[in-house]
């Protein structure tokens, strides 16, 4: 069972709390960019994930993620309802700290992987739909992946791909399928004239998402050591790349410098460096966040224009995108040097790494894009995933939810 290490189960117990803090900080940074009608509604697919997800993951996902192993694909059911989950560690995982607190940090990456989803149909899902959907994907999507990644005995960590933080569980996944809801559910009613409504929430929920990645990524580690403060290094580092790069790239290109530009590219960076973090240098992530940047830029301004679908957030451009980047640059710049449970990557004489990540990534994205375009057929024969017109027009906050984020009332 292992020895329970008090500090490093403080670390972790601290490193859930920065991480369940993301999930509003993205709720400001989404609810910001969409348009005043909808800013509630926004706000909303945030935190209804939080409830949602922490219910079925006590209840099933934990276990499906990382109960016993069936054929290297998911979890049995030995934990479900958290049964045989105690103070006592789980030395499959980490030996050093309760397997409670592995769980719950566990958990506040599986609610906040949905929540990214929530940035591709903003404005134009309906909540009912919204909610079904979120509970079926966590299960039949996050869970399953998760597993393969990070679950003892799972096919892709089994092959040795390495995911320090959830590039492949929650950005890839995430983003695969938010570009396929996006391609499902069709554009949005006036979508010529969606503007953000409010940029200060956007840029304070960048800040907040970059405070509670060093949590994410540096948490990762389960311990307090030179992986964790490796990966709080090279977290910061790859955010201030991507966020210059991003910015730089916009002023040669519209010959200004935005606020949301930089914004996204610290977010960005944040996501390249994800899967990384904990296995390659600070000199590597100055060159994942200088690319990632870059990459993430031409997606979102560029390559989604000239395709012509509307994710509306960019949850595919930054994360679908962004954490694509980061798994092959991993196989690139991976070290045991810097973590000797990870493997060298290419610039180290390995080739093995680099084609092992490449594996992982083809299969999250026909895995996610498959089973979320399953779950939107079947979904939307029971109830529409699609706001009419005139709800639309009217707003989703009103329409949804039966009030206004904002009021001219004294």
């Amino acid at each position: 069972m292992g020895h329970i290490n008090y500090a490093d189960t403080t670390f972790v117990f601290l490193s859930t709390v920065l991480v369940m803090f993301m999930t509003p900080g993205l709720a400001l940074f989404y609810s910001g960019m969409v348009r005043r009608k909808n800013v509630l509604s926004t706000t909303m697919h945030s935190y209804a994930t939080i409830a949602v997800v922490s219910l079925q993951w006590v209840i099933l996902g934990y276990s499906l993620s990382f109960g016993h192993n069936i054929g290297g694909f998911v979890g049995g059911f030995d934990f479900a309802f958290l049964n045989n989950v105690g103070f006592k560690a789980n030395a499959a995982y980490a030996s050093n700290i309760p397997q409670q607190i592995f769980m719950m940090f566990q958990m506040m990456f599986a609610v906040i992987t949905p929540a990214l989803i929530s940035g591709a149909f903003a404005g134009r899902m309906r909540f009912p739909a919204f909610l079904i959907f979120t509970l079926l994907w966590s299960t039949l999507v996050y869970d399953p992946v998760a597993h393969w990644v990070w679950g003892d005995g799972g096919w892709l960590k089994t092959l040795g791909a390495l995911d320090f933080a959830g590039g492949n569980v929650v950005h890839m996944s995430s983003g695969v399928s938010a570009l396929v809801i996006a391609l499902f559910i069709g554009k949005r009613k006036g979508i010529n004239e969606a503007r953000p409504h409010n940029l200060p929430l956007t840029i304070l929920g960048a800040g907040i998402l970059w405070f509670g990645w060093f949590g994410f990524n540096a948490g990762s580690a389960l311990a307090i050591n030179n992986v964790a403060l490796n990966a709080f290094i090279t977290t910061n580092t790859a955010a201030a790349a991507a966020a210059l790069s991003w910015m730089f790239c916009e002023w040669a290109v519209f010959k200004k410098p935005s606020a949301m530009g930089f914004a996204s590219g610290a977010v960005a960076g944040l996501v390249a460096i994800t899967p990384g973090a904990g296995f390659v240098s600070m000199g590597s992530s100055l060159i994942i966040g200088l690319i990632g940047g870059a990459i993430c830029f031409y997606s979102v301004t560029i390559m989604k224009k000239k395709i012509g679908y509307d994710d509306a957030l960019d949850a595919f451009g930054c994360h679908g995108v962004g954490g694509t980047w980061g798994a092959i640059a991993t196989g690139i710049f991976a070290s045991k040097s810097i973590n000797s449970a990870g493997a060298d990557g290419l610039i180290h004489g390995s080739f093995r790494l680099l084609g092992v990540q490449f594996l992982g990534i083809i299969a999250v994205y026909v895995f996610a894009a498959v089973v979320t375009l399953l779950i939107l057929v079947v979904v939307n024969h029971f109830t529409k995933f699609r706001a009419t017109e005139d709800e639309e027009e009217v707003g989703l906050d009103i329409s949804m939810h039966g009030e206004s984020g904002y009021s001219l009332e004294s």
